[in-house]
């Protein structure tokens, strides 16, 4: 039987977040595997999708219990459940039970000098921080850990061939042979009972509004339409409340009507998507752009740079705009907006590349790959 080790870095952070959907969706499929035994030696993790899948096991139940019993006492338990993970991970790292691989899901590299010369497997989600450093505090410390990483993993995955690229170009003295690009999929469903309070005609924005995210190009590129069409409104979902600077940055567009924040439950998002005019998505770089999937399984066209990993992605079901034009962007979603027939063309399309991303697919081939790396150490 195959023992693999998966870590708890990307579930200490995130309560919900792409590379922690990705984790598992992936182990949740392996889990169920003949000859395979997933191990997740952690103590307590506040995320989401991990508390909703079949990776939660009773300890982890019992556990969760007693911490948020103190959280609600008003006793901090994030920095003690790190703690905890860290330590459950590395004194199982450190026991005679034996393991194959071990598998990071962020890039923290405490375990090198603990799984004795035993292999892991690293994904890659994106090179934001080697490309785009100004926009992350954090960003040497990080790219220091993650070339380290890069450098002793038996096998990379990389999310995209725009990835694999990326890091080739950075790191040019990388084995490509060692990378491999495995795609996400996505698990979106649309539930038609939602009760989102959402106007009737709106251009959607997903997650976060970060520089790099190209929020305010966005608003600004469709600034016109707002103001020639009253109700139309430009919805941002998640990426938490407007901030002060946003709020400026709206009034001085002089739309605060129009330009929305609205937080949603989990279940909801899919009904955001589908009830949309379209998607756009302007951001000046994604490893991968899980959103993109989730407009398209939804029903929703996509509008998106024509850059980055968005082709490999998109394909032809995306509505491409020049990223250094507000007017082709604008253009773009205008033509959306005035022609039925065009949003259920590119809603069409959307239907049948998603069929090219599936989580059964992306596990299998994680599987591959966790083997590939035990014959090869």
């Amino acid at each position: 039987m195959m023992k693999i080790i998966l870590d708890s870095q990307a579930f200490n952070y995130q309560k919900y977040g792409g590379v922690s959907r990705y984790y598992t969706e992936i182990f949740s499929i392996l889990s169920k595997k003949d000859n395979l035994e997933i191990i997740t030696p952690w103590f307590y993790t506040r995320n989401i999708y991990y508390k909703e899948s079949v990776l939660y096991n009773k300890t982890q139940k019992q556990n969760t219990f007693f911490l948020e019993l103190l959280s609600k006492l008003g006793i901090s338990i994030r920095k003690k459940s790190k703690k905890l993970n860290y330590s459950r991970t590395i004194n199982r790292l450190n026991s005679k039970d034996a393991f194959d691989v071990f598998v990071p899901t962020y890039y923290d590299p405490y375990f090198l000098d603990l799984i004795n010369g035993k292999p892991f497997v690293l994904t890659v989600y994106d090179m934001i921080h080697e490309l785009f450093p100004e926009y992350f505090s954090d960003a040497d410390e990080l790219k220091k850990n993650k070339l380290l990483l890069i450098e002793k993993a038996a096998k990379i995955i990389a999310v995209s061939q725009n990835t694999k690229k990326d890091i080739l170009t950075l790191y040019p003295h990388i084995d490509e042979s060692k990378i491999e690009v495995i795609y996400h999929g996505t698990s979106i469903k649309v539930n038609e009972n939602a009760e989102a309070d959402l106007p009737e005609n709106y251009i959607l924005y997903v997650g976060s509004r970060s520089d790099y995210k190209n929020f305010k190009f966005l608003a600004d590129s469709i600034k016109v339409l707002l103001k020639n069409n009253p109700n139309l409104f430009l919805v941002c979902a998640g990426g938490g409340k407007f901030d002060k600077e946003e709020i400026e940055f709206i009034k001085s567009l002089d739309l605060e009507k129009q330009i929305l924040q609205l937080d949603f439950k989990e279940h909801e998002l899919g009904y955001f998507y589908k009830k949309a005019k379209c998607f756009v998505f302007p951001s000046l770089y994604e490893g991968f752009g899980i959103p993109v999937l989730e407009s398209m399984a939804c029903e929703c066209p996509v509008v998106l740079g024509n850059h980055s990993s968005f082709s490999e992605v998109a394909g032809n079901a995306g509505v491409y705009f020049d990223v250094n034009s507000k007017d082709d962007l604008r253009n773009k979603i205008q033509s959306l907006l005035e022609n039925e027939a065009l949003r259920i063309e590119f809603s069409l399309k959307g239907i049948e590349q998603i069929k090219r991303f599936t989580w059964e697919n992306a596990a299998q081939q994680c599987l591959d790959l966790y083997k590939k790396s035990v014959q090869i150490n």
